[in-house]
């Protein structure tokens, strides 16, 4: 099943035009990687997707239910506020500054969506917010706050938030770019995880090993366009397109 349709979707910023006909799908346990260089395009299509931006046309579908098409006047048109709500359930996302709320702790950041967005009990939301500590290997920081936690630790904390929400689709921008090179590894480690488990994922990465490991399919982004895709051995192991060979030639050594 397609969790995830984006069809010839455009976006410009002022005269700049950032995203030009972008139309891609993600089946139900795909694990999406998104490459390109900084300023191709990759961040605003997750933002467009999980609608942080406001798309200027093309369509959004998340399990056949439009988000967002183009109305007659040829601009992107949202779904009505109820059925938008339901879709925006769908989603999960994980940046790459953890945008985690400093004066909360662990585990209240983890379960306050759960009691005031999801509605569940307090008992049912400290269940499902400690077992998600747990699965991060941070079970003993459940009382900390942002702060006392490394890089790495703040991630997992994101990571488990955004699963708290139990998402069809897990989005994840650029995840290990505001880590440390030690710690990136237990983050990568935690996505190969998910992998495992068939979560279905699309992550903006620059970690090409990484992409090519964990990914079924790859998609290569330059100057707003796809320019390259299909599975990691030909896309990463055996690029067509001169433009990717360029981009990839930066990762050797």
């Amino acid at each position: 099943m397609k969790y995830l349709e984006v069809r010839n979707l455009r976006k410009s910023f002022g005269d700049l035009v950032v995203l030009k006909d972008i139309s891609l799908k993600v089946e139900e346990g795909q694990v999406v990687a998104i490459i390109g260089p900084s300023g191709s395009g990759k961040s605003t299509l997750l933002r467009c997707a999980t609608m942080l931006e406001t798309m200027d046309s093309g369509e959004l579908i998340y399990l056949g239910e439009h988000a967002v098409r183009t109305g007659q006047d040829g601009r992107a048109v949202l779904a009505p506020p109820q059925q938008l709500k339901r879709i925006q359930n769908y989603y999960g996302l994980v940046f790459q500054n953890f945008n985690l709320f400093p004066h909360y702790s662990v585990l209240k950041n983890v379960t306050d969506a759960l009691i005031t967005v999801q509605k569940k009990s307090r008992p049912e939301a400290l269940s499902i917010g400690r077992g998600l500590l747990q699965k991060m290997a941070l079970a003993d920081k459940e009382d900390a706050y942002p702060y006392q936690l490394s890089g790495g630790q703040q991630q997992r904390v994101s990571i488990a938030r955004a699963l708290a929400l139990n998402p069809k689709v897990l989005f994840f921008d650029e995840p290990t770019s505001a880590l440390d090179p030690e710690l990136i590894g237990e983050i990568l480690e935690v996505i190969k995880d998910l992998a495992a488990e068939r979560m279905t994922m699309v992550i903006v990465t620059h970690e090409i090993t990484f992409a090519r490991d964990v990914a079924d399919h790859v998609i290569f982004i330059d100057g707003g366009v796809i320019v390259e895709e299909g599975p990691p051995e030909e896309v990463i192991g055996n690029p067509q397109n001169e433009r990717t060979r360029a981009f990839l030639r930066r990762f050797e050594g």
